[in-house]
């Protein structure tokens, strides 16, 4: 006899009660997510459960964390190919256990091998209903959002996936302080106008429509990356947006040059140091549209923008822009708040904000969201 025969093997569409986290094309057979803190969550009342994964990549692999009673227990790298995960076993079999697997690592953008799939679960127990919360909360924005350096020492500098955390970054923490379910839409590098070297393909107001449009090759394209996300199947109560940080780098950095016509891209700062004022304008313009279109898609949200964990260059710029936004629409239903810079001691790995910076973040930024609720 096997160890697992008595264990009863069901593919995800099979599963009573499975709760999807992060926006997905909705296809269960097999599940994909893309995005970071994506995620499966099920309450099972069992003493094993197994979980079946596929995964794939070019360069960056996938890494998962499980989350059992909201407490992370186990990180993982995920191996390529099609394999059985334990995620529990010895288990009380009477006892309730609520579980989460959760996608650590961002939607690679420079990786069109990567994916990560869930196919099936196995277990001796039977599964129950996992009770809705009473918010919802989306989050744009780049590394930051995308949990990056959030784990890994000071000294680390390697851009790899084993330095993002979705379970450890003030995205789920300050969903969990304000009960919230949340889904994030992130990407290291990228801006409301460019990516912070000058690349204007890389904006994240261009990709937002799409289930996840950032991603590039035609395996993504196949799992659905580029149909349109069903916003009437989700709509947030607070769509917080927290871009602007790589756009400031932009200004700081050598021209970007697009090899297929020959353009060339370049934020300008002036002699003084002082940033060129029809740039400026330019970055402005990219938020405001941003907003018009965040609106379009999330009627009744408030669209909060938040900036402020790696410096405040470009504050009075958002500001503007979001008066600007507001004196064209009307629309009240915004507002900008600012976030705790790091300090040397909440540094993390990469010079990006560590699990202390995202812990104080969480704090100051949840309890602005809980006035708004």
């Amino acid at each position: 006899m096997s160890k697992h025969d008595h264990l009863q093997v069901q593919p995800l569409s099979e599963v009573q009660h499975l709760k999807v986290h992060g926006r997905t094309t909705g296809e269960l057979n097999p599940l994909t997510l893309f995005w970071t803190g994506s995620a499966i969550e099920v309450n099972v009342r069992a003493a094993e459960l197994w979980l079946e994964v596929e995964s794939g990549y070019d360069h960056h692999e996938s890494w998962i964390s499980i989350v059992i009673n909201s407490v992370p227990v186990s990180r993982q790298m995920v191996n390529a190919g099609r394999h059985w995960i334990c995620v529990f076993r010895g288990m009380n079999p009477e006892r309730v256990k609520n579980i989460r697997i959760v996608k650590e690592v961002q939607a690679m953008n420079g990786d069109p091998g990567a994916y990560l799939q869930f196919h099936a679960v196995r277990t001796d127990g039977v599964f129950l209903p996992v009770e809705a919360k009473p918010y919802r909360l989306e989050f744009i924005g780049d590394s930051i959002t995308s949990g990056e350096g959030v784990l890994g020492a000071k000294a680390e500098e390697d851009w790899i996936p084993a330095w993002f955390s979705g379970v450890h970054n003030y995205t789920a923490l300050t969903a969990a302080a304000v009960d919230a379910e949340y889904r994030v839409v992130s990407q290291s590098g990228w801006g409301v106008l460019s990516s912070w070297d000058n690349n204007p393909k890389g904006n994240i107001p261009d990709i937002y429509e799409e289930v996840c449009g950032l991603l590039t090759g035609h395996q993504n394209e196949r799992l659905g990356a580029h149909e349109p996300n069903d916003f009437a199947a989700w709509q947030p109560d607070v769509v917080v947006v927290n871009l602007g940080t790589n756009d400031d780098g932009a200004f700081h950095s050598p021209e970007w040059k697009d090899e297929a016509d020959g353009r060339v891209y370049k934020q300008r700062l002036n002699e003084d140091g002082s940033y060129h004022e029809a740039d400026l304008a330019a970055f402005e313009a990219a938020v405001t549209r941003f907003l018009a279109k965040l609106r379009a898609c999330n009627p009744d949200a408030h669209i909060l923008w938040v900036y402020g964990m790696l410096g405040l260059s470009l504050m009075p710029a958002i500001y503007r822009a979001v008066d600007a936004h507001t004196r064209a629409t009307s629309d009240k239903n915004v507002s900008v708040f600012q976030l705790p810079n790091v300090t040397e001691e909440t540094m993390g790995a990469r010079t990006h904000p560590g699990l202390l910076a995202h812990q104080q973040t969480a704090q100051e930024l949840s309890g602005y969201i809980k006035g708004l609720l």
